[in-house]
C-alpha cells in the first residue's frame, strides 16, 4: 500500500459534512484581528489583514494512509521539492520558469527544499522526468524530509501515479498549484463558486484510491446504503458515482455563475446605455495592477507583494481632467500556462477586458524576463477575444527596473509609459495617455439650453465635451461634442 492519498468525495459532496467543526488542524489559525484595530483600515489592509491571519502548522505531515478527500484539500503545503523538465529555450527560460514555480509554491504557503530540472526532449510519458531521475529525487526527498514534490507542468493521471507510487509523498501539477492559491485568495461568492468549478473540472480525471477501492461495484443493495435514485444496482463502480456527483456538482455551480453573470452583464448594459467608456487593467500577477488601481482612483483595494493577491475584480468610477466619466476596473493576473479549466471558470469575469475601451496592459519592468510576461498575457487574451481592444502598455515599478531595460521595453512597445505605481513616477503621464484613448463623442452640436434644463449641462459636463459655454439673458448658449443620444435631446434647442 502506497501513501497516495485517498481521492474519494463522498464527505465533500455531501451536505451533512462539517469539516471545520472537528478539525484537528483548528490551532493552526491565528486569532480574528481586533474589530478596534481594523475599524480605520482601508478595505484593502482589512483584507491583508484577514489573509495573514492564517498560519500554518509547523511539522504538519500529507503522509497520512487514509483520508478523505476533504481533509486531502484542506491539508496544506509545507516541505517541497521542485522538479521541472526543460525542453526547450535557453538555460535563462528554464531558471526563469523554476523561479516563479518556487513563487508560486511560496505563496500557497510553502517551505521551498530543493529545486531541480532535467534536460529532455519531452517530458518522459510515465513519470514526467526520467527513470534515474525519479530515483535521484527519491532520494532527495528522504534527505530533506519533504512531504511534497510539485512539477512545473501539468501531468497526466498516470504520471502523478506512478510518481506518487515511487516517491511515496504527495506529487502537485503546476494546475494544482495554482488551483491552491486561487482557492485560498477566491473572497467573492462567484470567485470562490469559478474556483470550486475549476478544481471540479480538473479533478474528475484524476480521481484514485487505496488499491482497487474506487473499482468496487455498489451492489443491489446500494440504496440502503446511502446512495439512492441513481446509485442503484449492480455494475455502478465507487469511480463511476464520484464522477457523476463530481457532474452533478459542476452543472449546478454552471447555473449559479450563469446567474451571476447576469448580474454582471446588466451592470455592463447599464454602462453602455449611459455610454460610459470602461478601462480594464490587466497584466502578469503581481506586475502591480491593484497598486496601480490604487494610485489613479483611490480604491483602496487590497495590494500584496504576492502572486495572485487579486481574485475578485473591483470597478471604480472616475472622472477625467475635463470632467468626463468613466470606469476603470482590476482583473485577475495572468501567468505562463494558465490552466485551461481557470480560464473558463473565470470567462465572465475575464470578458470585462474584451468589452472594454481601453485596456491597461501592466509590466514589471523589474522582472527578470518582462517579454516573456507581455507574450503570456497578450496569448489569454488572445483566447478570450480581447485582441481587437485598444492597448496601453504600462511598464511598471520603475523605481526599480534597470534604466536600460526600460529603454528596451518602451523601443519594443513604442505605445507605452513608464510609471512606478509605488512612488507616483509618471502616473500622471499615465492619466493623460489613458485621457487621450478614450472614446470621444463624435456628434458636434450648438444649443441654447434654458436655465430651467440644468440637467442637460450636468450630462454634458459628465458624457460629453463643451468646447463653449456662456451665460445669456435667454439661457445658456453651449457647444462641444456629444453621444448620439444626448445630442438628439439637444436638437430640441439647437442653434
Amino acid at each position: 500500500m502506497t501513501n497516495a492519498p485517498d481521492f474519494s468525495l463522498d464527505a465533500e459532496l455531501e451536505e451533512t459534512a462539517d469539516w471545520e467543526d472537528d478539525s484537528p488542524f483548528e490551532s493552526g489559525y491565528a486569532d480574528e484581528p481586533d474589530p478596534e484595530e481594523t475599524a480605520t483600515l482601508t478595505t484593502g489592509a482589512q483584507d491583508l489583514a484577514e489573509r495573514h491571519a492564517l498560519r500554518r502548522v509547523a511539522g504538519l505531515s500529507t503522509e497520512l494512509e487514509d483520508i478523505t478527500e476533504v481533509e486531502y484539500r484542506q491539508l496544506r503545503l509545507e516541505r517541497v521539492v521542485l522538479v521541472g523538465v526543460w525542453t526547450e529555450g535557453t538555460v535563462e527560460d528554464a531558471d526563469n520558469s523554476l523561479a516563479e514555480l518556487a513563487l508560486l509554491a511560496e505563496t500557497a504557503g510553502s517551505q521551498v527544499l530543493e529545486a531541480l530540472y532535467q534536460r529532455r526532449s519531452k517530458p518522459d510519458p510515465a513519470t514526467y522526468i526520467g527513470r534515474g531521475k525519479v530515483d535521484a529525487m527519491r532520494e532527495i526527498v528522504q534527505a530533506t524530509g519533504a512531504d511534497t514534490v510539485i512539477c512545473d507542468g501539468e501531468l497526466a493521471p498516470s504520471q502523478l501515479r506512478n510518481l506518487e507510487d515511487r516517491l511515496k509523498v504527495k506529487v502537485v501539477d503546476r494546475t494544482a498549484l495554482i488551483l491552491d492559491i486561487f482557492a485560498q485568495h477566491a473572497k467573492s461568492r462567484e470567485g470562490q463558486a469559478q474556483v470550486e468549478l475549476a478544481q471540479l473540472s480538473y479533478m474528475k480525471q484524476r480521481l484514485r484510491g487505496w488499491g482497487g477501492n474506487l473499482s468496487r461495484q455498489a451492489g443491489g443493495r446500494v440504496g440502503a446504503d446511502g446512495g439512492g435514485i441513481g446509485g442503484r444496482g449492480p455494475g455502478e463502480t465507487k469511480i463511476e458515482t464520484d464522477r457523476r456527483r463530481i457532474n452533478t456538482k459542476i452543472a449546478k455551480l454552471r447555473r449559479e455563475l450563469k446567474e451571476m453573470k447576469g448580474t454582471r452583464d446588466t451592470k455592463r448594459a447599464e454602462r453602455r446605455r449611459h455610454q460610459i467608456p470602461s478601462v480594464s487593467i490587466a497584466g502578469y500577477t503581481n506586475a502591480g495592477k491593484s497598486s496601480l488601481l490604487n494610485r489613479l482612483t483611490d480604491a483602496g483595494v487590497l495590494v500584496e507583494d504576492s502572486l495572485f493577491a487579486t481574485l475578485d475584480p473591483t470597478t471604480r468610477r472616475t472622472t477625467t481632467a475635463d470632467g468626463r466619466v468613466y470606469t476603470m476596473s482590476d482583473t485577475v493576473g495572468f501567468v505562463r500556462h494558465l490552466p485551461h479549466q481557470l480560464v473558463e471558470a473565470f470567462r465572465s469575469t475575464l470578458e470585462e477586458v474584451a468589452d472594454s475601451d481601453l485596456v491597461l496592459h501592466v509590466v514589471d519592468g523589474s522582472h527578470p524576463d518582462p517579454e516573456g510576461q507581455l507574450a503570456a498575457v497578450r496569448e489569454v487574451f488572445a483566447e478570450i477575444g480581447a485582441t481587437g481592444v485598444p492597448e496601453l502598455v504600462v511598464i511598471n515599478k520603475a523605481d526599480l527596473a534597470d534604466p536600460m531595460v526600460l529603454a528596451r521595453l518602451q523601443a519594443r512597445e513604442p505605445h507605452s509609459v513608464v510609471v512606478s505605481a509605488k512612488t507616483g513616477e509618471g502616473v500622471a503621464q499615465a492619466l493623460a495617455a489613458v485621457e487621450a484613448e478614450l472614446p470621444r463623442p463624435d456628434v458636434e452640436f450648438e444649443a441654447l439650453l434654458p436655465y430651467a434644463r440644468g440637467d442637460l449641462i450636468d450630462r454634458l459636463h459628465r458624457h460629453g465635451e463643451i468646447d463653449a459655454l456662456e451665460h445669456t439673458a435667454d439661457g445658456t448658449r453651449v457647444s462641444g461634442r456629444a453621444n448620439a443620444d444626448l445630442a438628439g435631446e439637444l436638437s430640441a434647442y439647437a442653434l
